[in-house]
């Protein structure tokens, strides 16, 4: 198991040279994506169209929506698809995955990686994490589907009894709902349960549109069968009341917000009577990341550590730090005038420049919902505006990094995730520790959180009362980063159902097992030995 080497992208390389390529080639025509239902390309009036977040007038792709009827065909197709994947030999679909990683990692990189800095506002960097995961998401999920293959149950005497388990998919089709924000989560959601021998009604995120349709091409191209995954773009409502009317259903996976995740939760739980099966929901929602300082810190780390995990990716990913707790006896001193400083600095433009450290936010909507933060921030006397506190939608939907301190920590900033370049601050006395964490424990229910301290018995106490409400906990490291097999990814709690992606437990989500017992020993007597029968008399 190794992870994607990432580029460098340095001036005058070649993989620069190929980037700007397929930057220009994306740039000077508009894509047309079409729904597709097992082998059928369907492009209706492709009257949606998917922007650039830091251009609001230009936009790179053109697609519409699947209407009702066509979301119910994809789901009868998809089933009877299912029936005969599923039969199909986990060696020919381990061959299709590791074939389709080599693609994205070589003839589909490029695309995919301008395809991302264009529509979802990724810098070089992020958009080639992003990628790099994506393949690390098809090489490395095959090894683990063999590991499991490989699992026998116990077989004290083979010459007697003969035990063993059949990895099955799971009957009906599984509905993947994706977000914007990473293609490899996307693509992971969509094409994990094909692995394991299911089929998929894939509805992309109109702002992740193009990138999600170059990765259902290279993967077509590597062999998935028509009607396996299914391109479904649609209204979220529309796929939502489809889905969980049929009795098909057998599974949604999903990222985006708890309020969606708990709307799907409750259709699933209103029809629970129709279903030929109980249904599946393995979901992930974010939650409020942060960072917790001691006073043992280094603060050069803490402060380079929390810059880049609150404002990459202009604070949008699902394990950005939107909290920092800090210790009155550090603050002061030696953290905030560098902290504002260095962000002060930041540079924020187009995503294509290569020294811009963050771009715009997605959309209109993101744009908005972080407007109403900012006025808040202003005119709450709870908080101290630091830095930023400014946005501008006049070319793209541009927000300026924002750092405020909040004084009382019953405040909505410092519960609810944002998805948004706010770091909220709040300095604690350094002799209510204690207090502090466990209030923290209690109102920060996150994917990822990081301790920074020298002191290993703070490490330990911090280890401790962080146990429960977040699902990866770093040490002197940021909350972001995590890498496929490294980090398996995931929380619980009321951030998710802690499937832990990039870990074998994720596969075993979308399969069901059956136990095949063959008997080599005839049992031929009716009676057990301390009865005192005879046989069978």
């Amino acid at each position: 198991v190794y992870n994607e080497r990432l580029l460098d992208y340095k001036s005058g390389s070649e993989e620069r040279v190929q980037v700007k390529q397929a930057l220009a080639k994306i740039l000077n025509r508009i894509e047309s994506v079409p729904i597709v239902i097992d082998d059928v390309e369907m492009y209706k009036e492709c009257s949606k169209v998917q922007i650039l977040p830091y251009n609001k007038d230009h936009y790179i792709a053109r697609f519409d929506y699947a209407s009702a009827t066509m979301i119910e065909d994809a789901i009868e197709l998809a089933s009877y698809a299912q029936i005969e994947w599923n039969n199909v030999k986990l060696s020919k679909r381990i061959a299709i995955f590791e074939k389709a990683a080599e693609l994205i990692a070589t003839t589909y990189r490029y695309k995919i990686v301008a395809a991302i800095m264009l529509g979802q506002g990724k810098t070089l960097k992020q958009a080639d994490m992003d990628v790099a995961e994506l393949v690390d998401v098809l090489r490395i999920n095959p090894i683990y589907l063999r590991d499991l293959a490989n699992y026998e149950p116990v077989n004290l005497d083979p010459q007697v009894c003969r035990n063993q388990m059949i990895l099955r998919g799971l009957t009906g089709f599984v509905a993947a709902i994706t977000p914007f924000n990473y293609t490899s989560i996307a693509a992971s959601l969509a094409y994990t349960p094909v692995l394991m021998g299911n089929a998929v009604l894939w509805k992309p995120s109109d702002s992740a549109l193009l990138s999600n349709w170059y990765v259902f091409q290279a993967l077509r191209e590597a062999g998935v069968p028509d009607g396996v995954i299914n391109f479904v773009p649609a209204m979220p409502l529309t796929f939502a009341k489809v889905i969980t009317r049929s009795p098909k259903l057998a599974g949604i996976h999903f990222t985006g917000t708890a309020g969606v995740l708990k709307v799907l939760w409750r259709m699933v739980a209103n029809k629970i009577d129709i279903y030929n099966n109980y249904p599946r929901l393995a979901c992930e929602c974010g939650g409020k990341n942060f960072h917790f300082v001691h006073a043992s810190a280094d603060p050069n780390a803490v402060i380079a550590c929390t810059i880049r995990a609150a404002f990459e990716y202009a604070g949008q990913k699902c394990s950005s730090c939107s909290m920092l707790y800090v210790p009155k006896s550090l603050w002061e001193s030696r953290i905030k005038q560098p902290l504002v400083s260095i962000t002060q600095k930041l540079f924020v433009s187009e995503a294509t420049y290569c020294d811009c450290f963050f771009s715009a936010v997605i959309n209109r909507t993101a744009f908005e919902r972080i407007f109403t933060y900012l006025k808040y921030i202003h005119n709450s006397p709870t908080c101290e505006l630091l830095i930023g506190g400014t946005a501008t939608k006049t070319k793209g939907f541009y927000v300026d990094p924002t750092i405020v301190q909040v004084h009382e920590l019953n405040n909505f900033l410092c519960k609810d995730e944002l998805m948004a370049p706010i770091l909220c601050v709040h300095v604690y006395d350094d002799n209510k520790l204690k207090e502090t964490m466990d209030k923290v424990a209690q109102i920060n229910h996150g994917l990822t959180a990081s301790i920074f301290a020298t002191d290993n018995g703070f490490i330990k106490q911090a280890c401790e009362a962080f146990r429960l409400n977040v699902g990866t906990l770093n040490i002197n490291d940021k909350c972001t980063g995590s890498k496929m097999a490294q980090q398996p990814f995931g929380a619980g709690a009321i951030s998710g159902t802690n499937e832990k992606m990039g870990s074998p437990q994720y596969l075993l989500r979308w399969t069901s097992p059956q136990i095949l017992k063959e008997s080599l020993v005839a049992h031929t007597n009716v009676y057990y030995p301390y009865m005192e029968m005879g046989p069978n008399e």
